[in-house]
């Protein structure tokens, strides 16, 4: 579906972004693949990586509305992926974190509909659900504008929904990454917040499977989530290090022990797929819509009454061995 298409990455310099450009060039012919982001040294790098004609390198912030129309111009599927993520800088600086992310969300919306594009897709988190920190909550409000944004299109073609999924392995700023360095610089330990902590785990290239296959499977309105497998943190520590004893040094403010991806006070609103989890809006749409079936002709069902998807309580936990492999695979170590 990505043939001869054009396509808008906000963000479009992050983790995601390259994994998605390369993914889209090994796969598809697109029309167009643009570059939304308001770094140029990144936008340069990337450039020397990603140089093919379809290629376009726009420098813009998703908090300047009329940079994001010009840039949407004949564009036909946009991926929001561009915010502030990390949470000590969220809670120090929360005007900005609210400029990016809420303002900004209603930006791309906004520039959406004027130029008639066919598909948005936003990348939500595991903050969302039950927010304890700012960061979550600029990603709730962001992923309800999203969802909004269907009854504000009227009779126009263009749909929004949100994927939302949790820690991707080897990221920007997530744990692997950190322990990696503090190995190679000889440490003596490893630094674990809580020996309960778990946390769901997705590779880069997961993730971005996930975003293309729900291109094909929106109507418009879901919040999307993949089924993955958990981990406990002291076994991801015991993975990349096996000899280094762990220093517990407790939770940090805003950080959770579990992550959520559908909250029980969404389970009357939760549909199970074979592979995924569908929250269905909570507001009425001015067409209704049956969720319970998809373009691709899959379908779900109601699940229980208080289901949580949780990482703590998830049945499919990597052992070290796994870990392992995957780190490998995903090119971490």
């Amino acid at each position: 579906m990505f043939n001869d298409k054009s396509i808008l990455i906000t963000g479009g310099t992050g983790s995601f972004g390259k994994q998605y450009v390369r993914t889209i060039l090994e796969r598809y012919t697109p029309k167009k693949l643009i570059i939304y982001s308001r770094d140029e040294l990144k936008q340069f790098e990337m450039e020397q990586q990603f140089n093919q004609d379809c290629m376009r390198y726009f420098i813009g912030d998703v908090r300047d509305r009329d940079r994001l129309i010009m840039a949407m111009k004949g564009v036909d599927y946009v991926i929001h992926a561009a915010a502030l993520k990390q949470v000590p800088a969220a809670e120090y600086n929360p005007m900005e974190c609210i400029k990016t992310n809420i303002y900004g969300a209603e930006n791309v919306i906004h520039a959406a509909l004027v130029n008639n594009v066919q598909k948005v897709i936003a990348l939500s988190t595991d903050k969302a659900a039950n927010p304890i920190n700012l960061y979550g909550a600029t990603k709730l409000a962001s992923d309800k504008l999203f969802v909004a944004a269907n009854n504000i299109a009227g009779g126009q073609p263009t749909r929004f929904s949100a994927v939302r999924y949790g820690n991707v392995v080897g990221s920007r700023g997530s744990v692997v990454p950190f322990f990696k360095k503090l190995i190679e610089q000889g440490c003596d330990h490893l630094p674990i917040t809580d020996e309960r902590m778990t946390r769901f785990w997705i590779t880069l290239q997961q993730g971005v499977d996930f975003v293309l296959k729900d291109f094909e499977r929106m109507q418009g309105g879901e919040i999307f989530v993949p089924k993955i497998p958990s981990v406990k943190i002291v076994d991801l520590a015991r993975a990349m290090a096996p000899e280094l004893p762990h220093n517990i040094i407790g939770i940090r403010p805003g950080e959770k022990l579990h992550e959520v991806m559908c909250p029980a006070d969404d389970s009357h609103l939760t549909l199970e797929f074979a592979d995924h989890y569908v929250i269905r809006p909570t507001i009425q749409f001015n067409a209704p819509i049956d969720f319970t079936s998809n373009a691709l002709g899959e379908t779900g069902r109601p699940v229980d009454s208080e289901f949580e998807y949780n990482s703590g309580k998830n049945p499919h936990f990597l052992s070290i061995a796994e870990i392992v492999e995957l780190n490998h695979l995903s090119g971490i170590v």
